[in-house]
């Protein structure tokens, strides 16, 4: 599990909630410090601070990438629906050729 990241996303839920670090931290009941490394993800969060932020547990722990990523096939799967044989061919190989060119891209 990475912390940093689930630090990162409950930094960007409160301050989308407009919260201070320090006025999370009050909610929660901990140090404004220890609010600080649950952020960075020096510290584990405990389930007050999820309870604080009432967020879903899966946006957190995953930012909500599998709910769009099954969004995205669907609406993907959708439209090639709409395509002939031939048509689905051509779309299979642009997207071979597209990923492939996208992994040369791609940070490690």
């Amino acid at each position: 599990m990475d912390y940093y990241q689930i630090g990162q996303r409950i930094r960007k839920y409160r301050k989308a909630y407009g919260l201070s670090q320090e006025a999370l931290a009050e909610r929660v009941g901990i140090s404004v410090p220890h609010m600080s490394h649950i952020e960075t993800g020096n510290t584990k969060l405990s389930l007050p601070v999820l309870v604080a932020l009432e967020v879903r547990t899966d946006d957190l722990l995953f930012d909500g990438s599998r709910k769009e990523r099954s969004t995205l096939y669907a609406e993907i799967e959708s439209e090639l629906s709409n395509c002939m044989v031939q048509e689905l061919e051509i779309i299979r190989e642009i997207l071979r050729t597209t990923c492939l060119a996208l992994k040369k891209y791609r940070r490690p």
